[in-house]
């Protein structure tokens, strides 16, 4: 098994290097809460059953989700193949469509604290991702995977230097990154909101990020993921629900 979160700040090029205008964040939520779906505080000492980590490493310590990166490079050795560095993943299944996700985060050393939605059963893109954001210390990014970077066709690129140019013209409108300054060592609230095409990102109650793209509308969002690159970051007080468009 073979997940690339970690090509993301490469892929990530066609609203940020490319110069390209980045889209008007709305200041109204796009999406209205229906009935939760899911929610935990971490209020035990175990992770459960719920949760399943995919990239080590994941632990509850003091109430809190703790993600530490512990899958870093290491090249081949002692007869022992090479290791590529990926953030820490851990995931759980909650089927939905259209959905506003809530939680708290705190950066403490990390570099990258991540939300994404995946579904195992599509086909089309590398591992069924589908769409992510991620906040770091100076940003926010929103990205469309199945269409983007994880489309099939698009992934089997990335080790092909002669399709670069081609790679990077598919890539383009398909992800977004925001400047936005999160400062470490404190508690801050992220609020997800995917409806249809868009996806739009608030921190701690200001908007922050929006994209539309075509791969945000899959249909069906099978899966929740949580990433962590770099030690340490925290998670707590995740909720989400389904969702319908906001009235104007």
């Amino acid at each position: 098994m073979k997940l690339n979160y970690f090509l993301a700040p490469v892929v990530l090029i066609s609203l940020v290097a490319s110069g390209a205008e980045r889209p008007k964040v709305p200041e109204n939520p796009i999406a209205k809460k229906k009935e939760l779906l899911f929610s935990d505080d971490f209020n035990r000492d175990e992770l459960g059953k719920a949760w399943k980590v995919v990239v080590p490493t994941y632990s509850i310590e003091d109430g809190m989700l703790k993600g530490t990166q512990t899958r870093v490079n290491k090249p081949a050795a002692d007869g022992k193949p090479a290791v590529v560095g990926h953030q820490a993943v851990i995931g759980t299944d909650i089927p939905n469509k259209d959905t506003v996700v809530e939680f708290r985060f705190k950066f403490e050393g990390a570099t990258g604290m991540s939300a994404e939605f995946d579904d195992r059963k599509y086909t089309g893109s590398h591992y069924g991702h589908i769409c992510f954001v991620r906040a770091t210390p100076k940003s926010v990014i929103l990205a469309d995977q199945r269409d983007g970077s994880m489309r099939n066709d698009i992934y089997e690129m990335n080790n092909d230097p002669s399709k670069k140019a081609e790679r990077n013209k598919l890539l383009a409108g398909r992800s977004v990154t925001f400047p936005m300054t999160i400062e470490p060592g404190v508690w801050h609230q992220m609020v997800l909101e995917t409806v249809g095409d868009t996806m739009r990102a608030t921190v701690d109650g200001k908007p922050a990020a929006f994209l539309k793209s075509s791969g945000i509308a899959h249909p069906t969002k099978s899966r929740i993921e949580f990433g962590c690159a770099g030690k340490d970051g925290y998670f707590d007080d995740i909720k989400v629900w389904n969702a319908e468009p906001a009235t104007p």
